[in-house]
């Protein structure tokens, strides 16, 4: 059946508003995030921080940067597991859906990167709010490969449910500075932490795959010097690109035309992956959702 939100430990009732960063919310969930926080220490995962998110029952926690992106891919990939542990030993069940919830904010995988050269300088810092002109570029073959990478961030049928306006999830490829709304955003902060946060994937997307291609926009942009034209203000979550896929078909259709993809990702992989993906869409399909009987019968 469709999940519930979780009950609270103290009360026994279902939870059913949201507290965005609400203390209170850590500390009633204080056995499942004490649960999570030691078996991510045994692990070696590096939690930084954990926060309570727009969705009843909904947490972010953040990893520790690494020089590798590998190992944040294994680090991610580890988290989940912890999650879905610590959860069960407090009585809970935890989901990485990207949208559990239709009327609720769905779940993101979201990306931070900066870029150092070879004596350890950030090459995205040049003192300003913006970055430089390297990190310009980054954003802008991000922004060019978006649309042929949105199978690898959205893989399922359920992930494009999560891309609604004012719902915290990106509608189109627009950048901006410290800027929510857009799929890609410059946080603020002291100037040599100066770095992109790639919004755009889901929870349930493949960590290794996700950043794959991120790292392959990245490099596209500065090999290519791709202008991303001027930063974007105020909401523009309800300014949808119409031009990026928004369905699992339409995303598998563009990663098969992919232009870019293919200079850095393996051919086989990817159309392993499509054909892979192609055939869970067609069975999910095949399932007759509740809502028809609903209306139909």
């Amino acid at each position: 059946g469709a999940p519930q939100p979780p009950l609270d430990p103290r009360t026994g009732a279902r939870e059913k508003t949201a507290s965005v960063y609400g203390v209170d919310d850590l500390d009633r969930f204080d056995g499942f995030l004490s649960a999570l926080a030691q078996a991510a220490a045994a692990e070696d995962v590096p939690v930084s921080a954990t926060s309570k998110e727009y969705a009843p029952g909904q947490f972010e926690a953040n990893l520790k940067h690494q020089s590798k992106a590998r190992h944040a891919a294994d680090h991610a990939v580890l988290l989940q597991q912890i999650v879905k542990a610590a959860a069960r030993q407090n009585g809970f069940g935890a989901t990485f859906m990207a949208k559990p919830y239709a009327d609720r904010a769905g779940s993101g995988l979201h990306i931070h990167l900066s870029l150092l050269d070879r004596s350890g300088r950030n090459v995205f810092d040049n003192g300003s709010a913006e970055g430089s002109v390297q990190l310009r570029h980054a954003i802008g073959g991000l922004q060019a490969a978006m649309a042929e990478s949105m199978a690898l961030f959205a893989p399922s049928v359920n992930s494009y449910r999560r891309f609604q306006p004012d719902m915290f999830a990106p509608v189109n490829r627009r950048w901006g500075v410290n800027n929510r709304s857009a799929g890609i955003r410059v946080p603020a902060g002291p100037s040599e932490a100066r770095r992109i946060e790639h919004r755009v994937a889901g929870a349930d997307a493949n960590p290794y795959l996700a950043l794959a291609a991120v790292l392959a926009g990245v490099l596209h942009g500065l090999e290519n010097k791709i202008d991303p034209g001027p930063p974007a203000n105020g909401n523009v979550s309800r300014d949808p690109d119409m031009s990026l896929p928004f369905t699992i078909d339409d995303a598998l259709a563009r990663l098969e035309q992919a232009a870019i993809l293919p200079a850095y990702l393996s051919g086989e992989t990817l159309a392993l992956y499509r054909e892979t993906k192609r055939i869970e869409a067609q069975r999910v399909r095949r399932v007759i959702p509740p809502v028809e009987h609903e209306w139909y019968l």
